[in-house]
């Protein structure tokens, strides 16, 4: 079995204070940084971009694992991977060639993910699943923090650990989006194994102790 991550989110991390909340996020067992990359044109507001990248990799040591809510993310994918970014993760609706897409991203020496809107089945993937590294399961429509989770994602997230294991069983695979102590457990239990959370890390009072309770109820 794959090991379990927690991928705590700073798009919900207070940026006034960012080194202390990604320290706070290492204190608690962080296995993973996750970037939300928006542009307010593939989905409607706008984040941040590489320069906060580059400022969070001198911060943390920890594997940033960058989710591009990005149109035509082709353009980016040298400047996210110079900033930093272990992971690129790009939208399947946003990647016309998405082959080739993938391929640029791991030249870049980085790990190559896919990720997958709500109303878009896993099916679609069938195709390219062999040529990724990770799969990230939108379990809320992207562009806001702290949506509730859409329970139909445990479909998805069985039916893609399904794939996973027939054709790439090395695959991760990533859930976010209402992730948190509620939720935790059934995602795993559907095989997810990297749970992305921010709200339920950084809006709780003890961002160490959310991460752990977050791990222990993942676990059962």
């Amino acid at each position: 079995m794959k090991k379990l991550m927690i991928a705590p989110s700073v798009l919900s991390a207070d940026f006034a204070h960012l080194h202390e909340q990604i320290e706070l996020a290492e204190e608690g067992g962080a296995d993973w940084i996750h970037l939300d990359v928006m542009d307010g044109h593939f989905v409607p507001n706008i984040s941040f971009g590489p320069g906060i990248i580059r400022t969070i990799r001198k911060i943390t040591t920890l594997p940033l694992d960058t989710h591009l809510m990005i149109s035509d993310p082709d353009r980016y994918l040298e400047q996210f991977r110079e900033a930093g970014s272990d992971t690129i993760t790009v939208h399947y609706e946003a990647c016309p060639h998405l082959h080739r897409t993938l391929a640029r991203i791991r030249e870049l020496g980085a790990r190559a993910g896919v990720a997958i809107n709500p109303a878009t089945p896993v099916s679609v993937l069938t195709p390219i699943i062999t040529e990724i590294d990770l799969l990230l399961i939108m379990s809320v429509n992207p562009g806001f923090g702290g949506q509730s989770f859409i329970p139909f994602s445990l479909d998805k997230l069985r039916e893609a650990s399904a794939l996973i294991a027939r054709q790439k069983p090395g695959v991760h695979l990533e859930v976010d989006g209402g992730v948190d102590t509620r939720t935790a457990g059934p995602v795993a239990a559907a095989g997810a194994n990297v749970l992305v959370a921010g709200h339920a890390v950084f809006g709780s009072p003890s961002v160490p102790e959310a991460i752990r309770t977050l791990r222990k109820q993942a676990a059962g």
